[in-house]
């Protein structure tokens, strides 16, 4: 028969062995919720000072205001211990290798702390993390006027870091707002002060380098704590409009500098050239110099030796003299006079016209080789003497004619 079932000896008992709505005997049931939430409470209370739940004694009313009192004890130990660990869990904290923290306490700058496990203390001081390793960008563009009264647009790009993390959280609100502003300054005041032509061609360069120190003295000045890492000047144009006028310009000073190098290219080829020859004609005029003066003293030596020999005999050596004389100049003329002492006329024969007819005979026929041009000059001559021989008997054979008669 089941324990709750009517009847059956009055068996009212319980699985666990309590009677039903009596409680005695031997309570092992499974503890009540509330009771031990009651126990626990209690021990808490009496830990941290408080007094315990007596329930063995006093009224109903005594035990109640016991009960209530237990509860709020055990809040206020809950909230004492969330507060402490909320505490310790503030009081520790880790710097990256890539930060630096800046630590106030009661809002006043009191340290920097460097990378690892640190501690601060909590509601009194407070620590700013801030990157000071990595490399940031900033971009800045716009219009400007030049010095010469022109308009550029310039695209300007700025590498900067973090290099005193103090003054980047306390001297400036926003440092990058800061950073913007000194970039638009120094790049207007460097474009102020350069020509159109500097700042769209080979001046970029150095227009970066003189935008970069004068934004770097800048933030040193405003006490931002950044440091300027590198400035690129992206690009710099004109003005739409007037763009393809400016590409005419740019492609006309291209054109120039092609020209002057072709220029130099040519003077460098022909200078050394011209040295060369001139230096060559230094060197023969100097060579002929040379052998006009020893030619001179060689003819000084032989006339002097020639006026002790003709002192000794003057008419043998007046008549040497005369017919070397004769020889050199006859030795290059090409006609020939003949005196014949029978009849006391002088031939002449034109050599010059006889040897340019042979000449002009041969001159025509060509010559293959060197062997048949010889033949033919020995023939040549062969030929003029023969006609010369001819020559003088028709003349000798006159002369006796006239004479016969």
């Amino acid at each position: 028969m089941a324990w709750n079932e009517p009847g059956g000896n009055r068996n009212d008992n319980d699985p666990w062995g309590t009677g039903g709505g009596r409680r005695g005997g031997n309570d092992q049931g499974p503890p009540d919720l509330d009771e031990a939430l009651k126990k626990g409470l209690d021990k808490l209370n009496r830990m941290l000072g408080g007094k315990g739940n007596n329930r063995s004694g006093g009224s109903g009313d005594s035990s109640g205001s016991g009960g209530n009192g237990a509860g709020l004890g055990a809040v206020f130990a809950l909230g004492a211990i969330i507060v402490l660990g909320y505490i310790v869990f503030q009081s520790f904290y880790t710097v990256d290798e890539q930060e630096r923290a800046v630590v106030l306490r009661f809002g006043e700058y009191h340290r920097t702390e460097t990378p690892g496990l640190r501690f601060k203390l909590p509601l009194v001081e407070q620590a700013t993390k801030v990157r000071v390793t990595n490399v940031r960008n900033a971009e800045s563009q716009g219009q400007m006027l030049t010095e010469d009264e022109n308009i550029v647009s310039v695209d300007l790009q700025v590498q900067y870091r973090v290099g005193d993390a103090k003054a980047y959280v306390l001297n400036v609100r926003d440092s990058n707002q800061a950073l913007a502003f000194a970039t638009d300054s120094a790049l207007r005041h460097e474009v102020g002060s350069s020509v159109l032509d500097d700042v769209l061609t080979e001046g970029r360069a150095e227009l970066a380098i003189r935008v970069e120190q004068r934004l770097q003295q800048f933030l040193a000045d405003y006490g931002t704590g950044l440091e300027i890492v590198q400035v690129n000047v992206e690009s710099t144009q004109p003005p739409e409009a007037v763009q393809e006028a400016f590409r005419e310009v740019q492609r006309a000073r291209e054109d120039e500098q092609r020209f002057k190098e072709e220029a130099e290219t040519y003077r460098n080829r022909v200078v050394p050239e011209a040295r060369g020859r001139a230096q060559r004609l230094i060197e023969e005029a100097n060579a002929y110099r040379d052998e006009v003066i020893e030619r001179a003293r060689g003819e000084t030596a032989r006339f002097t030796e020639m006026l002790a020999v003709y002192q000794q005999a003057p008419e043998v050596t007046r008549e040497r003299m005369y017919l070397q004389a004769l020889e050199n100049v006859f030795a290059n003329t090409t006609k020939v006079l003949i005196d014949t002492a029978s009849t006391g006329n002088m031939m002449y024969l034109p050599l010059d016209r006889m040897f340019s007819g042979e000449s002009s005979a041969s001159g025509t026929a060509s010559s293959a080789t060197r062997d048949s041009s010889q033949r033919q000059d020995e023939q040549s001559i062969q030929a003029l003497t023969d006609r010369v021989i001819d020559e003088l008997r028709n003349r000798q054979e006159l002369s006796n004619t006239r004479r016969s008669r």
